[in-house]
């Protein structure tokens, strides 16, 4: 089974115990809250409108591109679907059957204990399926291991003669690093290539190069499945970050920034830059929940369509907004936009700390990594209503060597260093030099 999954592309692969309820009339339950929305690739969320004895719901979806598989080949299943139900909350997958005529119906429509779900999950983004019942001879061999959990999943190797832990692998790689000491400066190029870098900022390419992660402005994680990022330290005693941590940079969704132009928005909330750096406007500062609105730009942040006391969202069509001293949306973060960016981030991350030298410029990555895992955005956003998760921008407007107005723009979030663990369910801190 693990070798016609890895023939048709997987390279990551997992199981699923089905429970009676798991069929095909009451979906696939893949767990509470939105962590499976990290192991299931999906398309854009969106609201789906339904009527129901004369009421209308709302329902959150996400389409899927879900593939049985068998000894002939990969069949679609062209209705598969995720849905999100934010009242409980937990993701179900639904529409696995209809429309393929592959599909193993007489497994997915009983209620049999003992049956398993296998999905592996290709590069790009496809989900193979894989179902057997509890007396097969592959439910028993799956059932004599113990293997490593992420969420309601069981996480599987490619081969069992050869099995390969994401996590030993990353932490076999990171140790390495480590050992080398002081590493020059670097940045892989898109040939594959160790290029010199010289700007302050190399922490993080350093690391990614000698991981052999080319650096990308995809929302994709960076090494089998991990989030590789590194953060700046004082020393490696008390690994105190010099910094808080970067989360993520979605860009706004909605809001004067897009009716109108980023530039535009600057230029109207924006102010002139405080160092006297001649036709330069920047936007800036700290935006939180717990904050007035800011006196440089007017504007303060908001948290709307969600509880934080019972920690659900009450409306998937809400999400964060800068709001101008008149009530004009200056800028928005829809929910859905922001879910699937962390989802897709934030599954498994690894933090690593690094000092850093000079001439020549140089970087030594330290022994005390903390791993997370089982993010999930409910965190995000409590932690975004404490006050704990906030919007630290940085753009600004300034004109070339030419005269042309330029924009550099960054939205970050970012969290202080010793809030980071709040964002997952699970983390550890390991130590490579023991």
């Amino acid at each position: 089974m693990l070798k016609l999954m890895t023939q048709h592309g997987a390279y990551r692969i997992y199981a699923k115990r089905l429970s009676p309820n798991d069929n095909s009339k009451n979906q696939v339950y893949l767990g509470g809250g939105f962590s499976a929305l990290n192991v299931i690739p999906h398309g854009e969320i969106y609201v789906d409108t339904t009527s129901r004895g004369g009421s209308k719901q709302d329902r959150a979806k996400a389409a899927v591109r879900f593939f049985w598989i068998d000894e002939n080949g990969k069949h679609l299943a062209p209705d598969a679907n995720l849905i999100l139900y934010p009242d409980y909350p937990e993701v179900r997958m639904s529409g696995l059957l209809l429309g393929c005529q592959a599909a193993p119906n007489g497994l997915m429509t009983i209620r049999d204990e003992g049956r398993v779900l296998f999905l592996g999950v290709t590069r790009e983004g496809e989900i193979l399926g894989f179902v057997t019942e509890g007396t097969s001879p592959i439910s028993n061999q799956l059932n004599a291991y113990a293997w490593p959990t992420l969420g309601v999943f069981l996480e599987l190797p490619l081969s069992l003669g050869e099995p390969t832990e994401p996590k030993g692998i990353l932490l076999a790689h990171l140790r390495r690093i480590h050992d080398l000491k002081w590493i020059a400066s670097q940045k892989l190029t898109r040939t594959g290539s160790n290029a010199p870098y010289a700007a302050r900022n190399g922490g993080g390419y350093t690391l990614e190069a000698e991981l052999g992660i080319q650096p990308n402005g995809h929302a994709e994680p960076d090494f089998m499945g991990w989030e590789v990022k590194q953060y700046g330290v004082r020393d490696f005693t008390k690994f105190a970050p010099k910094s808080a941590v970067t989360l993520f940079t979605p860009e706004p969704t909605g809001g004067f920034y897009r009716t109108g132009t980023a530039e535009r928005f600057v230029e109207r909330f924006g102010y002139v830059d405080k160092s006297g750096k001649p036709d330069r406007i920047n936007f800036g500062g700290i935006y939180s929940c717990l904050k007035a609105a800011h006196a440089d730009t007017g504007l303060r942040m908001t948290l709307n369509g969600f509880d934080a006391g019972a920690g659900k969202i009450t409306d998937m069509d809400g999400g964060l907004a800068l709001i101008s001293q008149d009530g004009e949306e200056a800028a928005t973060w829809s929910f859905s936009g922001l879910m699937a960016h962390w989802n897709r981030k934030h599954a498994q991350a690894a933090y690593v700390p690094s000092l850093f030298r000079t001439p020549p410029p140089e970087y030594s990555y330290g022994s005390q990594v903390i791993l997370c895992e089982q993010t999930d955005f409910i965190l995000f956003l409590k932690a975004f209503a404490a006050g704990k998760v906030y919007y630290d921008p940085a753009l600004k407007l300034e004109k070339n060597a030419s005269g042309k107005q330029v924009l550099k723009k960054r939205s970050q979030f970012r969290v202080q260093h010793s809030n980071l663990t709040q964002m997952y369910h699970r983390h550890e801190i390991v130590n490579l030099a023991a």
